[in-house]
């Protein structure tokens, strides 16, 4: 394996910061945790970034949804061990966001991630624009 390269972030460059576990279950017949459960991954950290010990930090009556996904494999990640998730926030909208997500091995990133997360009302069931509270709380994350 080569070593990052300036552009690769660094887990440091990432504001929220969590740890999955990696179980024998998660490998495939190649030996390697299988590809889906880096989305798995990815959603420990979205949650973390979501949700703290009060609850959601989305706003009253609000829910969060994926609209889109993208996901880029780096490198194999092999069990045992433990993965690290950095998520930062990329952009903010009017009614949703992207946020940035890396997954580690020994420090090594092995998959990045943008994920677009609209703000829902749970009563239309359509966007909701963000209070000024939670723009400027993601901003800060970002």
């Amino acid at each position: 394996m080569t070593e990052p390269d300036n552009a690769t972030p660094a887990i440091e460059a990432y504001p929220v910061r969590t740890r999955d576990k990696l179980r024998y279950a998660d490998t495939d017949r190649q030996g390697h945790v299988n590809n889906a459960v880096f989305a798995t991954f990815l959603e420990t950290g979205r949650v973390e970034f979501l949700y703290d010990e009060t609850g959601s930090r989305g706003d009253a009556g609000c829910t969060f949804v994926i609209a889109k996904l993208e996901l880029e494999f780096l490198r194999e990640i092999n069990w045992p061990g433990d993965v690290e998730i950095g998520t930062r926030v990329a952009h903010v909208g009017r009614s949703s966001f992207a946020l940035d997500q890396g997954v580690f091995q020994n420090g090594v990133l092995a998959a990045s991630a943008r994920t677009v997360i609209v703000q829902m009302n749970e009563e239309t069931r359509r966007s909701h624009p963000l209070s000024d509270a939670l723009s400027n709380m993601l901003k800060k994350l970002g």
